[in-house]
């Protein structure tokens, strides 16, 4: 049995306020698998046999019986956002398997615009026009019919493209005379708009939109908290706050954790870009990285090179596939990048910033290489948000500078098909290797980036173990790892990349006690079980039980 440092004296006196009996439980990739697992006043107590943890069973303590079920560390979603999670989730639902085709995606806002006030905004997210039937992306005018009345804004899974209709582009101020800013794109076809805005083209719009009061984030928040909870996860990084109601975010935070309606450790990624950036105020206020306790911390700052690879946003350095050869979106000089890292790396923040394309990623490595010569730091682990598409030569470099991709591997499986679409299979199939990053000692976590992709971790491990797409192409089975990889990327490596490695991410004594109990034994199913026939039943924070499958349907 391993227990906490405690004297013997105290030893023979502690009772646990809970055990887990009859595991397996997981306790990390170098820990191994237990039996029985014991908690006192939020952290891991001691863990061993069964007969090993009995002896600190109490009258007072809790013994939930996993029947054989695995238990392993909270899962952390190491890039998602989780205000717009929460948010989202009121939105008009275009996903995929929501709306498959053209028509029933239009009918889904019609219907919305059917029960809303005239001149009221409805927001919509999830289309992918390469799983729609029209293979393209929709048009304004078919926007302007399924709500005539109603300003509409559609966005891609990505969150880097947005449909509007008319209504919306006149209250954004946007028409054909409208010069396209850096970093942007305003589609026309025979001089007209299309209604597709890309990147920073799309800033009108959102000005256009009323901002959501501090009750709705907090509610956004609580929201998608919960959720997160339901799928074993309880750790997490909100990857750009301050996109919505700018400095309100930090507050609305604040209060959720003040109110007790912060449901998941957050790690707070702060919006960084010129413009609209958050980190004047924040260093202001002394909230730089590290800042906070372990329910709420500061973290990183953030910003965005360019866009997605499904959406032909992603800075490559070879064009698209395509009539255009466009090569995407640089969202950043290479001077305002080096100068906007810089000023974030002197005043002491990690930067966790968005980089896809093989070009962007150069931009950012360069960065970061010039950041940490001149000011060296060699434990700030600057991370690459995604790193897609990134090269040998560019791991080289990440290795000898500290520098650590944080990819989400759900990708593969969502967007894996559009990548080969648009880049062709020799550029995709290798695409976010997860088994170079792992040999190579850099320490990947992984993540969904919802509401790009759903936070639901079955598809995401599946494809860790397969590299398989949800059409079953294989995206370089070379690039597979291990179920304890894969466990060890949701949580340690999770832990990691946010600098709290030596506090949570594992099941020893004295680390917090969060933990994820799954309907089945991940350890030994099948991927397609894991992928179809898999959930959270239990979820424990803190060493208390935050969400019960079974107790839900009582």
């Amino acid at each position: 049995m391993t227990l906490s440092a405690q004297t013997p004296a105290n030893r023979a006196r502690l009772q646990a306020d809970l055990v887990l009996r009859n595991g397996p439980i997981w306790c990390g990739r170098e820990d191994g698998i237990v039996e029985a697992l014991a908690i006192w006043q939020g952290r891991v107590l001691a863990t061993g046999s069964d007969a090993e943890i009995a002896a600190l069973i109490g009258p007072g303590t809790k013994v939930i019986d996993l029947e054989g079920r695995l238990a392993t560390p909270g899962l952390n979603d190491s890039h998602l956002h989780l205000v717009s999670l929460g948010m989202t989730r009121d939105w008009v639902d275009a996903r995929p398997a929501v709306a498959p085709d053209l028509a029933s995606l239009l009918d889904a806002i019609a219907k919305r615009a059917a029960g809303t006030k005239p001149g009221d905004w409805i927001l919509s997210r999830g289309y992918d026009q390469t799983k729609l039937d029209t293979g393209r992306h929709p048009y304004r005018e078919e926007l302007d019919r399924a709500a005539p009345n109603n300003p509409v804004m559609l966005i891609r899974t990505c969150g880097h493209v947005s449909i509007c209709n008319s209504m919306a582009l006149e209250l954004a101020g946007i028409d054909e005379a409208s010069p396209t800013p850096p970093g942007g794109l305003i589609e026309q076809e025979n001089g007209r708009l299309t209604g597709m805005l890309a990147e920073n083209a799309r800033a009108p719009v959102w000005a256009a939109i009323p901002r959501p009061t501090e009750e709705d984030l907090v509610a956004g928040i609580e929201r998608g908290g919960n959720y997160l909870l339901s799928l074993g996860i309880t750790s997490c990084m909100d990857a750009a706050v301050g996109q919505r109601g700018a400095f309100g975010e930090i507050s609305a935070y604040h209060r959720a954790k003040r109110d007790g309606r912060l449901p998941v450790r957050t790690w707070l990624t702060l919006l960084g870009d010129e413009g609209r950036s958050i980190v004047p105020q924040c260093y202001d206020a002394g909230l730089i990285s590290g800042s906070g306790d372990d329910m709420l911390m500061v973290g990183a700052v953030k910003l965005f090179l360019d866009g997605s690879a499904g959406g032909r946003t992603a800075w490559m350095n070879a064009p698209y596939l395509g009539e255009d050869k466009t090569t995407g979106v640089q969202m950043l000089s290479n001077e305002d990048c080096e100068r906007q890292v810089m000023d974030a790396h002197v005043k002491g923040y990690q930067l966790a910033c968005h980089a896809i394309g093989d070009a962007a990623i150069e931009q950012l490595i360069t960065a970061y290489e010039k950041a940490l010569a001149a000011h060296p730091d060699p434990d700030r682990r600057h991370r690459i948000e995604h790193c897609g598409f990134s090269t040998p030569e560019q791991h080289e470099r990440m290795v000898a500078a500290g520098i650590y991709p944080c990819p989400q591997q759900v990708f593969i499986y969502d967007f894996g098909d559009a990548y080969v679409k648009v880049l062709g299979p020799e550029r995709a199939l290798s695409s976010y290797p997860l088994r170079t990053w792992f040999d190579l000692g850099l320490k990947p976590a992984t993540g969904s980036d919802a509401p790009v992709c759903d936070p639901n971790p079955f598809p995401n491990f599946y494809t860790m173990l397969t590299r398989k797409t949800w059409r079953g192409t294989v995206m370089d089975e070379a690039q597979c790892v291990s179920i304890d990889e894969a466990l060890q990327a949701y949580t340690e490596f999770g832990a990691f990349s946010q600098k709290q490695e030596a506090v949570k991410g594992r099941l020893v004594p004295g680390y917090l006690a969060d933990v994820a109990v799954f309907s089945r034994n991940l350890l030994t199913a099948a991927p397609e079980e894991i992928l179809k026939d898999t959930r959270c039943d239990l979820t424990i924070l803190n060493g208390k039980v935050v969400f019960d499958r079974a107790a839900q349907k009582a």
